[in-house]
């Protein structure tokens, strides 16, 4: 006992323990993939999250029968570490990818009435394998299409190694690269709201590289996409704890860190509620704002950088009608609020009729409206793109709000995101927010996952497990 109150438990006491510990703070993917990884290599681990479940902002919940994502989440074919996050807790078969890129483009803005145009490619090398789909692209002019490709291939050229494209805007450079208002609506801001949570102006000329060269300009099929085709509660919170409690992770949910700390033997301490836990290492896998509150002094150079990191809200707008009104599995939209909605009847558990969810990024002048008022908008607009929504009955009609959802992609961001290491030994750290390279997604929550853990494992001298490195090799 550490003051006559509460237990002082070592996860080294544990008989048969090789006296190796770490202790995992925060149950999103990040902190997921940092304890299968250490558990993998052998270290014991402990996973604590204060929330009832696992998945951080890729959760599910039950609303009338039910089964509800927060909001809408896709991967592409170059996002290497998610899909090995799949494999490792045996997901992949339920968040297949297509085939080939497919995307539906309707544009409900046209004198001419409704226009379905397609972003797909061939089986073509690169940049082929988007040539005929780019060139017949109904929503740009001749010129506009023409100017595309230009842009294009300036945007392959550039070095993402660079730091100054962090300080450049992205909308700044398509500009300047010739391209129109329409073009960046109808194609830039369609891919890019949707993977940085921002509109081109508001966004890092690095990251918006870094998506466009990865996802469109590396690999004829990098920008294939994949979607859970069950709730993301069965892949991020019950499947992931069967694959932690198949590892020997100790996981612990409604379980809020107080405090961490270390002794005069450089060991953590970390406090929760009735309990200390101590641990050779500690990797805090929780949102930027909260790890700030929990770093001990000294721990980063300029702690307060990380409350310079903006965040960036995405409203979900969910429609159930009483019939089917969508035969795609999902579209994009232009001319209209609405920018991407998908069909979650079967992941969902609706047995009839038809749900839909529109994935509203970049939502910072809706987040906060109420829902008549938003349902007053996006009614209507899915009448303007649906014809048959108009004859359909509205049986719910509800939204999901993530404030903070990503961290802001703004130019200068790139700066304020640390490293997994710390200059304390045996803290790390993980998250999408952390210098990964990557904007705030699944996949870049992993990788922030897989860093920590590598950077645990050598400072333990633990051989890394190949197969949590394989995606490496694929990316």
């Amino acid at each position: 006992m550490t003051d006559g109150s509460q237990p002082d438990v070592s996860l080294a006491d544990t008989p048969g323990h090789s006296g190796r510990d770490a202790v995992v703070i925060g149950g999103g993917l990040a902190g997921i993939t940092a304890a299968l990884a250490l558990a993998d290599a052998g270290v014991r681990v402990t996973l604590l999250e204060g929330r009832p479940r696992l998945g951080g902002l890729a959760f599910s919940f039950q609303r009338d029968g039910l089964t509800v994502d927060n909001g809408q989440h896709v991967y592409l074919r170059c996002c290497t570490a998610y899909r090995w996050f799949l494999d490792r807790v045996e997901g992949a078969a339920l968040a297949p990818l297509q085939d080939r890129l497919d995307v539906p483009v309707l544009d409900v803005d046209r004198p001419e009435g409704r226009r379905l145009g397609r972003l797909r490619r061939d089986a073509l090398p690169v940049p082929l394998h988007l040539g005929r789909s780019l060139a017949t692209y109904p929503h740009l002019s001749l010129a506009e299409r023409a100017g595309v490709g230009r842009a294009a291939l300036a945007l392959k050229g550039l070095d993402l190694a660079d730091p100054d494209l962090d300080t450049q805007d992205f909308g700044s450079w398509l500009s300047s690269h010739g391209q129109s208002a329409r073009a960046i609506e109808a194609l830039w801001d369609l891919v890019g709201v949707a993977t940085l949570n921002a509109v081109a102006g508001d966004s890092s000329l690095g990251l918006a590289a870094m998506v466009f060269k990865t996802g469109l300009l590396s690999d004829p099929g990098a920008a294939d996409i994949g979607w859970a085709h069950v709730p993301l509660g069965e892949l991020h919170d019950r499947l992931a704890r069967k694959a932690l409690d198949s590892a020997g992770v100790r996981t612990e949910i409604r379980t809020r860190v107080t405090s961490i700390s270390t002794d005069e033997n450089g060991r953590w301490s970390v406090q929760v509620p009735g309990e200390e836990l101590r641990a050779d290492a500690v990797v805090l896998a929780v949102p930027q704002r909260e790890a700030h509150d929990l770093l001990p002094a000294g721990a980063l150079d300029a702690p307060e950088r990380l409350l310079e990191i903006g965040t960036a809200p995405i409203l979900n707008v969910h429609v159930v009608y009483d019939r089917k009104v969508l035969s795609r599995p999902f579209f994009a939209a232009l001319g209209t609020p609405v920018q991407w909605v998908f069909d979650r009847t079967e992941a969902s558990g609706l047995h009839e009729g038809q749900y839909l969810a529109l994935s509203q990024s970049a939502a910072q002048d809706e987040i906060d409206e109420p829902v008549a008022v938003l349902r007053e908008r996006y009614l209507p607009e899915l009448e303007r793109l649906l014809p048959r929504t108009r004859g359909a009955e509205v049986r719910d009609f509800f939204v999901t709000r993530e404030r903070t959802a990503t961290f802001a992609p703004t130019p200068g961001v790139g700066r304020l995101r640390p490293g997994a290491r710390t200059k304390a030994p045996g803290l790390y750290l993980a998250g999408a927010w952390t210098a990964t390279g990557w904007p705030a997604t699944m996949e870049s929550a992993v990788r922030s996952g897989v860093s920590a853990a590598d950077a645990v494992l050598g400072a333990l001298g633990r051989p890394r497990p190949r197969h949590l490195f394989e995606f490496e090799e694929a990316a």
